[in-house]
């Protein structure tokens, strides 16, 4: 009876690590398109609030959030449909947020926690690539 049990994956071809990976970018898609809502209503003005919107913006946060508000939402639809696009434009998003609040904090403000977030969400990112080369590695040398 036990030859007969089927691993949950082994049906689609997929590692643990590689559906954990999966699932990874798809909860990564949801706070891109989340960041990607809250770039438009910015962009729009529809929070009333002092630089939030787009003709009361200085330029260089019409060019930034202009670019955010494009840009994570195509990062959300390649990381959902685990495109091989998608984390390269998520990584441009996240790249020029970190940019911004670590790299010209008297412009943009200071966010630390942003690029905390970003910093660690690269890393797991990492971390997860590694372990699937390395298991991809391992079947091939055994098989």
């Amino acid at each position: 009876m036990s030859e007969r049990l089927i691993k949950p994956n082994s049906i689609l071809g997929l590692s643990a690590a590689e559906a954990a990976f999966a699932w990874f970018l798809r909860i990564i898609a949801v706070y891109c398109l989340l960041f990607g809502v809250l770039y438009w209503v910015r962009l729009i003005g529809f929070y009333d609030a002092p630089l939030w919107r787009f003709d009361r913006m200085p330029v260089y946060w019409q060019v930034t959030a202009t670019m955010l508000a494009v840009f994570y939402p195509f990062a959300a639809i390649g990381l959902w449909m685990l495109a091989s696009w998608g984390p390269v434009i998520w990584f441009i998003c996240a790249a020029t947020e970190m940019t911004m609040y670590a790299g010209f904090p008297e412009l943009f403000g200071h966010r630390l926690a942003v690029v905390i977030s970003q910093i660690l969400v690269m890393l797991l990112y990492v971390a997860f690539r590694t372990v699937i080369f390395l298991q991809k590695r391992q079947t091939e040398r055994q098989g």
